[in-house]
């Protein structure tokens, strides 16, 4: 089509008609806010690398998302400072966890706001990485049962989605057959399927309390070096029950996202 048979500007000369024809939308239903949450009462500890946040004390994570679900917001992602850390991580998986209250505490005041939960063992490990560590290696397959436990943990106190952050191999399978073990087929899988190596987790880590005690994690986060790993770690999640796929971090990895989304017609979280 060329012109003057085809006139492209005659769909932009009114905002009706811009709006009739757009093809990429953004509404305050795309958006998951992550909430960081501590034990004690009255608890609002600034971050200093992510100004405007706090880590928060249940009852106000809960006037929090209060907030959130009034404007609108689907869905709250929930990490946990815990008491007190160990090897195992053990506080990620018990029964009053500080997500698994907390998780409790929300779905109490607000049931239809959507709680995902972060699944992952750094926050919990004195050593501050997301699987058991045996020596100084990371131990994949020891972690897989430990992962599995922390997301029945939290599809018990009322998750409704569970989203592994720990990139550990076959955690997806092991997730979903645990779940559908004991009876919570319905909880869907958000992975972090092509999660890079990256400095833009600063903020994150100091939000929750869980850089590494050594070494780094590009033993099991990817090489921003790679792409076609990337679609593999997509598929083989996919392949393994995800339900959502997520690419993590966003914004210097746009190729990887226009990548994933021309092979994959799953949703995608970014």
């Amino acid at each position: 089509m060329l012109f003057p048979d085809y006139r492209p500007r005659r769909l932009r000369q009114s905002d009706a008609f811009r709006r009739m024809i757009r093809e990429t939308k953004l509404s305050v239903d795309d958006l998951i806010l992550p909430l960081f949450a501590v034990h004690g009462k009255g608890v609002k500890n600034p971050i200093d690398s992510m100004p405007g946040h706090y880590q928060l004390s249940i009852d106000h994570l809960v006037k929090t998302s209060k907030k959130a679900y009034e404007l609108g917001i689907p869905a709250i992602m929930l990490f946990g400072l815990p008491d007190k850390k160990d090897p195992l991580g053990t506080r990620a998986y018990a029964k009053d966890g500080i997500v698994q209250k907390a998780t409790r505490a929300v779905k109490n005041k607000m049931p239809d706001l959507a709680v995902i939960t972060d699944v992952c063992l750094c926050q919990y490990t004195d050593h501050g990485h997301c699987g058991v560590v045996e020596g100084r290696v990371i131990d994949n397959d020891a972690s897989l049962d430990l992962l599995a436990r922390t997301a029945l943990s939290h599809a018990q106190a009322g998750a409704d989605m569970v989203a592994p952050s720990d990139m550990m191999d076959g955690r997806v399978a092991e997730i979903r057959n645990i779940l559908d073990e004991n009876v919570f087929s319905s909880v869907p899988i958000m992975s972090y399927a092509a999660k890079y190596c990256s400095g833009f987790y600063g903020p994150f880590r100091d939000a929750a309390d869980s850089p590494p005690q050594f070494g780094d994690r590009q033993a099991y986060q990817m090489d921003p070096a790679n792409a076609l790993e990337a679609i593999r770690e997509v598929t083989m999640d996919i392949e393994e029950g995800a339900d959502i796929i997520m690419v993590k971090p966003a914004l210097p990895y746009l190729d990887i996202i226009c990548r994933v989304r021309e092979e994959i017609d799953l949703p995608m979280a970014a």
